[in-house]
């Protein structure tokens, strides 16, 4: 999380609760809350259990974000952590703006993270991470894929102890005027699409993008 709360004031100084739509282990949630009343909807099970067990004071709730309905509105809606970036289908996009606007009032703020712009590399990049396992060497590549707008990011991770694992990424990719369609036709008026806590136009690879309800 960068700048949720500035951007929150800025636009919705009011605002006193907060959904958050694909919370994953509740990392954004547990900092979010300590500004607002918050709620949390994850789709995996395993993660709704770690942030249960790892963030015991957070509400979160198992769900689907292309289909929950709470039964309540909130001041904020949030999807954070390249979360929509994980819905590929144009139709499921659709159900989960739906679902914001069924969460939503007139002025509600919804706050989006997601992937605007592909990353492209002619050449593996190499990085260092330290995780639980120890510090890990890994060499990442990178495939954009035009027509289906997907970017697919191959790691290989190499351990000091020798252990090697591979995963990979996929993120669809929704450029801004995309974005304002999807929202202007749920119902929310998209006020800007930027970098950071909101200074300046994003050119990628993923921006915020900021609406309010109808």
């Amino acid at each position: 999380m960068s700048g949720e709360p500035q951007l929150v004031d800025r636009h919705r100084p009011d605002a006193r609760t907060l959904l958050d739509l694909g919370c994953g282990t509740g990392r954004d949630l547990e900092l979010l809350a300590h500004y607002f009343d918050c709620i949390g909807v994850e789709l995996q099970p395993g993660l709704v259990d770690y942030a249960r067990r790892t963030r015991p004071g957070l509400d979160i709730r198992l769900g689907d974000m292309r289909t929950i309905r709470l039964d309540h509105t909130a001041d904020v809606l949030t999807c954070l952590g390249n979360s929509l970036s994980y819905v590929y289908d144009n139709q499921d996009i659709q159900a989960v703006f739906r679902t914001f606007a069924a969460h939503a009032r007139p002025g509600t703020l919804l706050i989006l993270c997601c992937s605007v712009a592909p990353i492209e590399r002619d050449e593996p990049q190499e990085t260092e991470v330290e995780t639980g396992s120890g510090t890990a060497q890994v060499t990442i590549t990178y495939e954009w894929d035009l027509r289906a707008q997907m970017n697919t990011m191959r790691r290989h991770w190499v351990f000091n102890s020798g252990e090697e694992t591979r995963d990979v990424i996929r993120r669809r990719v929704l450029g801004p005027r995309e974005l304002e369609l999807y929202a202007a036709l749920a119902g929310f008026d998209v006020l800007q699409i930027t970098d950071g806590i909101g200074v300046g136009t994003s050119h990628g690879p993923t921006a915020y993008t900021v609406a309010r309800f109808r």
